[in-house]
């Protein structure tokens, strides 16, 4: 039995993991892959206060290392399931069962993939997922954004004004994002947009160097781009604990910013939950909110 379980080595929770063991409990950390979450895959991170110029994989080593000399126990263990008992929880993984008195879920999400031949390897040589923590890379050159959501809008508005030209491909002839944002890109000089088409290939050696677009007609053509930002949505990482959490229809925790879900002592922290900045700097933050909550819970629940 340890005080606070924590599912998910990432940012979340690794500083959730710091803070808990600074409280004096303790802690346990399951983690399926591998330590520090999607970060890892970052080449580099410029909007962390005061870690400017660190690649996500040195994060990721210091912020393990630093939980590792507190004393958290970390164990490559994926788990699978979940059972609350009311005064103590059950975590199952695929090996072993561990109980504890609260549990901080800091599962994350994993960003929609195109599915293209090379788009694994091309992750931070020209393909991304966040356009503003990688835009500033690419400025000055022609890049493209595939999406018809919010986040791609934004992200199409974002790149227009550090980029020469941003192409905007979407599948429909009409976007599921604000009508406003559509409005202001239409006004952008340096914006076009690719309506009923799809990526269909991604061209590179080393690096992205172009793309092939395939509209609905069946006609494809070859967009000469250095980045690709892909923003066709996330899969928090939830599913194992639906029928006890409460979720959201697109499969988020409906944890607000206390972290507290549904159940008492369960706690949501991360890009799995819902709230609408995704960054580094707000996935730490929830680690240090759920295990706040954490230990106030169980100084209530002795």
């Amino acid at each position: 039995m340890v005080d606070i379980l924590i599912v998910g080595a990432g940012p979340a929770g690794l500083t959730a993991a710091i803070y808990a063991r600074r409280a004096a409990k303790s802690v346990l950390v399951l983690e399926a892959k591998s330590y520090g979450g999607a970060i890892i895959n970052a080449s580099e991170i410029e909007n962390y206060p005061a870690a400017a110029h660190i690649s996500g994989f040195d994060f990721a080593q210091k912020i393990y290392d630093q939980a590792k000399s507190l004393g958290a126990e970390i164990r490559f263990e994926r788990a699978v399931d979940l059972i609350d008992h009311g005064d103590y929880k059950t975590v199952l993984t695929v090996k072993n069962e561990y109980q504890a008195k609260t549990v901080i879920l800091a599962t994350g999400s994993e960003n929609r993939k195109l599915g293209l031949e090379n788009e694994d390897r091309l992750l931070g040589r020209g393909i991304s997922y966040c356009a503003t923590c990688d835009g500033a890379f690419f400025r000055k050159k022609t890049v493209a954004v595939v999406g018809g959501g919010n986040t791609a809008l934004e992200d199409a508005l974002y790149l227009s004004d550090l980029c020469e030209k941003v192409w905007l491909i979407h599948r429909r002839e009409e976007f599921r994002g604000d009508e406003s944002d559509v409005i202001a890109l239409r006004e952008k000089a340096n914006v076009e947009f690719v309506l009923n088409a799809q990526v269909t290939a991604l061209i590179a050696d080393e690096r992205l160097s172009a793309i092939e677009v395939t509209k609905k007609s069946g006609e494809k053509s070859l967009l000469e781009v250095s980045a690709l930002f892909i923003a066709v949505g996330r899969i928090p990482e939830n599913q194992n604990f639906a029928k006890w959490i409460e979720l959201d229809p697109e499969g988020y925790s409906t944890a607000s910013e206390n972290c507290r879900t549904n159940v008492p002592g369960i706690f949501a922290a991360g890009d799995n939950r819902q709230k609408e900045v995704r960054q580094l700097v707000t996935a730490t933050a929830d680690g240090a909110v759920a295990a706040s909550e954490a230990i106030r819970y169980l100084r209530a629940h002795p």
